[in-house]
């Protein structure tokens, strides 16, 4: 490597080392019957579309060190963009969209983001309720075109990047990688800084815990979760639901998931893994292929857990 690792060094070793293999299986709507349809990410293309993405977010203003604001729903962009912009040098201000409104105008006043990369529903929601007003100076709209709030299309720095030079990354193992608030389940949300060092020991701390070998199939309902398995040499299924309403999601849908993919470990809140219990147990069903399954952010209950 050219500089300190990286947590999207991940996703270029794993392009390497098995190029062919599938990153991502991402929900692409649906069919006549009513099933899930998938478009399915090699780790090569994962890794050559975010590379490319990289470049021209770096040729846009959105380089090393730049703190910027990523409102994107789950699907192939919100992937690309969060490698991207590792690679970039830039630093992901996640919060959770399901928060009221005062709250996410708070988070991102502390934040300070010098950059907002959002759909056109986030991008008017930002100028007119004041987000990050007096910092943002850089906007890229996910959608066809841009409105009264300018700046780029996520097409047009797509194409900058095939004529920019590649992303440069800061070498310095402890700068700061994302800013990741929490839910505000418990109280005010909270900003957590994370450097790359940070993220590749919770790869390894995951791995070694675990027991997680390469080519193992992952299901991830939160879906920044996603980011930590190509560390892992896994495949991520992406499911077919809102991850805001994680109470809410189609237990059968999970369960096709499971079943079609082979995940051999998911991750669920527990309101999510309550649901999915409930169906399963009254359905009579069983996911043997499942070696593992997480939760975290408030208590499981013991019945849950049975």
């Amino acid at each position: 490597m050219t500089h300190a690792p990286n947590i999207a060094d991940a996703l270029r070793e794993a392009a390497r080392a098995a190029p062919e293999r599938i990153a991502m299986r991402i929900p692409d709507g649906r069919g006549p019957d009513g099933a899930t349809r998938w478009r399915e990410l090699s780790y090569r293309e994962l890794d050559g579309g975010s590379e490319q993405l990289a470049a021209g977010l770096a040729a846009s203003g959105i380089g090393a060190g730049v703190r910027t604001v990523l409102m994107v729903r789950p699907g192939e962009p919100l992937f690309l963009l969060m490698f991207a912009l590792f690679k970039a040098g830039a630093v992901p201000v996640l919060v959770d969209p399901g928060i009221d409104r005062a709250a996410l105008k708070a988070c991102l006043a502390e934040a300070r983001p010098e950059a907002f990369v959002g759909i056109p529903l986030a991008q008017a929601a930002s100028v007119l309720l004041g987000w990050g007003k007096a910092t943002i100076r850089t906007r890229v709209t996910v959608g066809p075109r841009t409105w009264f709030w300018g700046g780029l299309t996520l097409d047009a720095v797509h194409e900058a990047g095939r004529a920019a030079p590649p992303a440069r990354p800061s070498d310095d193992p402890e700068a700061l990688a994302a800013i990741l608030f929490t839910s505000g389940s418990t109280g005010v949300p909270k900003g957590v800084e994370y450097t790359h060092a940070n993220f590749i020991a919770q790869v390894a701390l995951i791995r070694d815990a675990f027991g997680i070998a390469p080519g193992e199939v992952d299901l991830p309902t939160f879906p920044p979760f996603a980011l930590f398995d190509p560390g892992l040499g896994m495949t991520s299924v992406i499911p077919d639901m809102d991850p805001t309403r994680p109470g809410s999601a189609d237990p059968r849908r999970l369960v096709a998931a499971i079943e079609q993919h082979g995940c051999t470990t998911m991750f669920g809140s527990p309101a999510l893994l309550d649901n999915l219990t409930r169906h399963a147990e009254a359905a009579d069903l069983r996911l043997p292929r499942l070696r593992r399954v997480l939760s975290a952010g408030a208590p499981v209950h013991p019945t849950v857990v049975e």
